[in-house]
């Protein structure tokens, strides 16, 4: 079962902003407050963006995490049989991306951007957003494909859908220009992820720009080489740490809480799945303690992912099951974006590919190493002993091997975010996950996209017509660009 969640303090903000956006003509000036502000605060803007990170990594995205099997449902299990056929992008279009376009319209316009410097420079405001932006819109194409982008944003109603390799090319653009336009003037404020450091946010982009590099790794390889051998090499540098991840702080605050809580806040729709567990099992994994909580008996037992209702209450009658760790479901969570494992890892697998030099091998034990620092459970022996078990270790000789095990082990370090995970799995195909037997969709595998809103076909039909064409179909066993 797909639950919404309404941030009231948002819909308030949203009430206020259309108030005053509109006038009653009929009034003249009887309802117009001469002290009031007629332009935004874009620190507040900046604010309001970055707390839409949250989303992208946790519970709000519950799908993604039943695609990839880190969670099964225990009561309504429709998403994990493949019943979501679209969905709707208004929550990235209609909330960060519009916010981080109007700081950008804001601080370049003549008339404004003298004001709006009060909450940083102009130019380092700008370079945030565009920051943002590119990792929004990451979000949006992975789960869609071709999306409207060029066009977007800009008051056109009907705006044309872009190529998903087009709008991956202006990404490398956007995250180059962007941090080159940092300046030493004012930090930006309103920022609560780096605190308007203007070296973490070039770091980011960077660790960002690798990624999507990555993400070519099959449908353009000699772009995506290029690409992640710049950002590698940027004098900037990259997430290689702990200390460096990018990390959404949450607090003891139900209104600001990690969103994993609120969601087994009163409700018991998901238990961690045996696919995952016993994954962690057959590895003697110690994140498993991380990740899942301990049954009654004192076990770690998953919930059989993919079953029907029926089977579901059957099951759940007669066995306990393991739910996500006290640890994860904690109020104060941190919220990984992006991490030192998730960056190693890429280093990997571009070491693996022959794109930088180095050690694969060390490289993949070093992001093992600072995974389960991430999850706190490191000690020397237990990590030597891992990474010497012969199911673990990875042989340079080996690439095919070797890349397997890349792919398991990012699968495992990216938990609990589900749209990394789900997107580097179509990539990658590791691990091998299997599809629920029940599935409902007509071609009865995993899906590996979202169909567009339904929205589209009745207020932009005709590009919404062109982009069909264009792909091959609207539904979700339709590939995007990349997923070769």
């Amino acid at each position: 079962m797909k639950y919404i969640r309404i941030n009231i303090e948002k819909v308030v903000q949203a009430v206020v902003l259309v108030m005053i956006a509109t006038s009653c003509s009929d009034f003249g000036d009887t309802n117009i407050n001469p002290n009031a502000s007629t332009t935004p605060v874009t620190a507040a803007l900046l604010t309001s963006a970055l707390t839409d990170v949250a989303s992208s990594i946790g519970a709000y995205q519950s799908e993604s995490t039943l695609f990839v099997q880190y969670l099964s449902q225990s009561q309504y299990p429709e998403a994990s049989l493949y019943s979501t056929t679209s969905a709707s992008w208004s929550d990235y279009y209609l909330g960060p991306l519009e916010n981080l376009q109007t700081i950008i319209q804001y601080n370049t316009d003549e008339t404004t951007k003298a004001t709006m410097a009060q909450y940083g420079s102009n130019n380092n405001q700008i370079a945030v957003a565009r920051i943002l932006k590119v990792y929004y819109y990451r979000l949006v194409t992975d789960q869609w494909g071709d999306i409207p982008y060029s066009q977007a944003l800009v008051k056109n109603l009907q705006p044309v859908y872009d190529t998903q390799e087009s709008i991956y090319t202006d990404f490398f653009k956007e995250l180059k220009e962007a941090s080159a336009q940092f300046d030493d003037g004012k930090a930006v404020q309103g920022d609560i992820l780096f605190g308007g450091d203007a070296s973490r946010w070039k770091m980011f982009a960077n660790s960002l720009r690798m990624l999507i590099a990555l993400r070519l790794s099959k449908v353009a390889p000699e772009t995506a080489q290029t690409e992640f051998v710049a950002a590698y090499n940027d004098a900037a540098g990259h997430i290689r740490t702990n200390a460096d991840n990018a990390v959404y702080v949450f607090l003891n605050d139900n209104n600001f809480r990690n969103p994993w809580s609120a969601n087994f806040d009163g409700r018991d729709d998901y238990g961690v799945s045996n696919v995952l567990i016993d994954q962690l099992k057959a590895l003697d994994d110690p994140r498993i303690s991380g990740f899942a909580a301990e049954t009654s008996d004192g076990e770690y037992i998953g919930l059989p992912y993919g079953l029907t209702r029926d089977s579901l209450i059957n099951w759940t009658a007669a066995s306990d099951y393991s739910r996500p760790s006290a640890k994860m479901l904690a109020k104060t969570f941190p919220g990984y974006v992006i991490t030192a494992s998730q960056m190693l890892l890429a280093e990997a697998e571009a070491v693996a590919n022959n794109w930088i030099s180095g050690d694969a091998s060390s490289l993949y034990n070093d992001a093992i190493k600072a995974s389960f620092e991430q999850w706190e459970v490191y000690s020397d022996a237990t990590y030597q002993a891992y990474i010497s078990n012969t199911e673990i270790s990875i042989a340079s000789s080996d690439t095919d091997e070797t890349l397997e095990r890349i792919g398991t082990q990012r699968w495992l370090a990216l938990f609990p975010n589900g749209l990394e995970a789900w997107a580097e799995w179509r990539r990658t195909e590791y691990p091998a996950l299997v599809p629920t037997p029940y599935a409902v969709s007509e071609s009865k595998q995993i899906p590996v996209r979202y169909g567009y809103p339904n929205s589209e076909n009745n207020l932009n039909k005709t590009n919404y017509d062109a982009a069909v064409a264009r792909i091959g179909g609207d539904t979700h066993d339709i590939k995007v660009w990349w997923d070769k």
